[in-house]
């Protein structure tokens, strides 16, 4: 009967996704170099208008880290005819909500605005592109929210600090090595020569994405596109040529200490392939098998049936230059760390050593048609993804067919992922412990 069940929940889901609709969209560039995205579904009256940069922290010179994060806020700041403080007033104004993103790879900046907004949102976009103003009251009133921002997510924070001290080992040569956040002392050594320096090599149409989706006329959006964004002057071209790293061929082993913890961790990190590279799919499958959820392999071992960890998973960490592919627990008890991640290891030798179950397999197919439904349930969701495949993949209609590659990996791809990137001698083990204060 459960076998039974089972199957029916794989036809209906099957048949869910089989109906799925298509996002249909239609893109071009400007004359200035400015990609545009547009989607039209007028089932609602609203839009969202965004841009993504192709700008990250990778792109930091490596004495000023943090400054793509640091502009995320920077070009709140206000515009030629925006005064300073009054752009958040503006969108909520007109019923709008708005906010930015960075990663290592892109920034990215987007408004939700009732459709008769759509204009509004087109010309907030193009000033801030256009007329930004960089003074030293804004750099100066922003680096103290980053601050902030950085004592609350990262330095006060529990755990804050993992991701962190795996990147600095694992990549020794490629900007990756460092943290989107940055280094404070490098924000307050920055000059304001360097801020607008920054600002006109990146931030200029020909290193950006316009994507507006919603409820839109198209040929009247193209023109509004054209009226605002059209006359924008072309940046200099965007050269990269970043190191590339040495295999890792034997285990690192390095230890770091965080003053907001009292349980230790053990990590496991391997470097693996580029966000669109097929194996970098496989291995988010692997994830899931892994880790998603209490049935997963690691939490079903090593928290219900074993009761050595309080917390186990494994995540994929995919990037445009390269990934990282994570392993990690948290011991229960009187468990070594040694030993939780002997535990962590046995269930990858089996994943390595033998074909997971067809049963485990169809789950996992379920879970990715699951995703891609959601991934594409909202406005505001397709626009990220259009912006998103376009600047780091260079194939916009994967938000259609990605689920095509999920679908195409085998049992016989997973064991050979998991045999070719996740052995011993290619990994980092990090012990991240707490840190002891000295008593004065």
């Amino acid at each position: 009967m459960k076998k039974n069940l089972f199957s029916l929940a794989a036809l209906l889901l099957v048949g869910l996704t089989a109906n799925a609709q298509e996002v249909k969209f239609e893109e071009y560039d400007l004359s200035n170099g400015m990609h545009v995205i547009l989607h039209q579904d007028n089932t609602a009256p609203v839009v969202t208008t965004s841009v993504m940069y192709h700008v990250g922290a990778k792109d930091e010179h490596p004495e000023r880290t943090g400054m793509a994060h640091f502009f995320e806020h920077l070009l709140f700041e206000g515009t030629k005819n925006i005064e300073r403080g009054e752009w958040f007033k503006i969108v909520t104004s007109n019923g709008g909500s708005n906010n930015a993103n960075t990663t290592d790879d892109r920034t990215y900046y987007y408004e939700i605005f009732p459709s008769n907004s759509l204009e509004l949102g087109l010309w907030m976009e193009s000033e801030r592109l256009m007329h930004p103003i960089i003074n030293q009251i804004g750099v100066d009133t922003q680096n103290e929210v980053v601050k902030e921002e950085k004592r609350l997510r990262v330095d006060n924070s529990p755990y804050g600090r993992f991701i962190e001290n795996v990147k600095l080992h694992m990549f020794k040569k490629h900007p990756y090595k460092g943290t989107t956040i940055g280094k404070m002392a490098h924000l307050d050594a920055a000059s304001l020569e360097e801020f607008q320096a920054f600002n006109k090599k990146f931030y200029v149409p020909n290193n950006a994405v316009l994507v507006v989706a919603g409820d839109i006329d198209i040929p009247a959006t193209k023109k509004m596109v054209e009226d605002y964004f059209g006359p924008i002057p072309r940046g200099e071209d965007i050269v990269r040529n970043f190191p590339k790293e040495d295999p890792i061929t034997e285990t690192i082993r390095a230890k770091a200490y965080d003053p907001n913890i009292q349980i230790p961790a053990i990590m496991a990190a391997y470097r693996t392939p580029a966000m669109t590279e097929r194996d970098a799919y496989v291995l988010d499958m692997l994830s899931s098998y892994l880790s998603d959820g209490k049935t997963s392999k690691l939490y079903k071992k090593l928290v219900d049936d074993e009761k050595k960890a309080l917390q186990v998973g494994a995540f994929n960490q995919s990037q445009e230059d390269y990934g990282t592919y994570i392993l990690f627990g948290l011991p229960l008890g009187d468990v070594s760390l040694d030993e939780l991640l002997a535990g962590i290891d046995e269930e990858l030798l089996k994943v390595q050593n033998e074909l997971i179950s067809e049963r485990d397999y169809q789950k996992l197919q379920n879970q990715f048609e699951n995703n891609f439904v959601n991934s594409n349930s909202s406005v505001s969701g397709i626009a990220n993804s259009l912006a998103r495949y376009y600047m780091l993949y260079d194939d916009v209609n994967l938000i259609n067919n990605e689920i095509d590659i999920y679908r195409s990996i085998t049992r016989e791809e997973i064991q050979a992922v998991a045999k070719k990137y996740l052995n011993p001698n290619q990994r980092l083990v990090l012990e991240y412990l707490p840190e002891v204060k000295e008593e004065k």
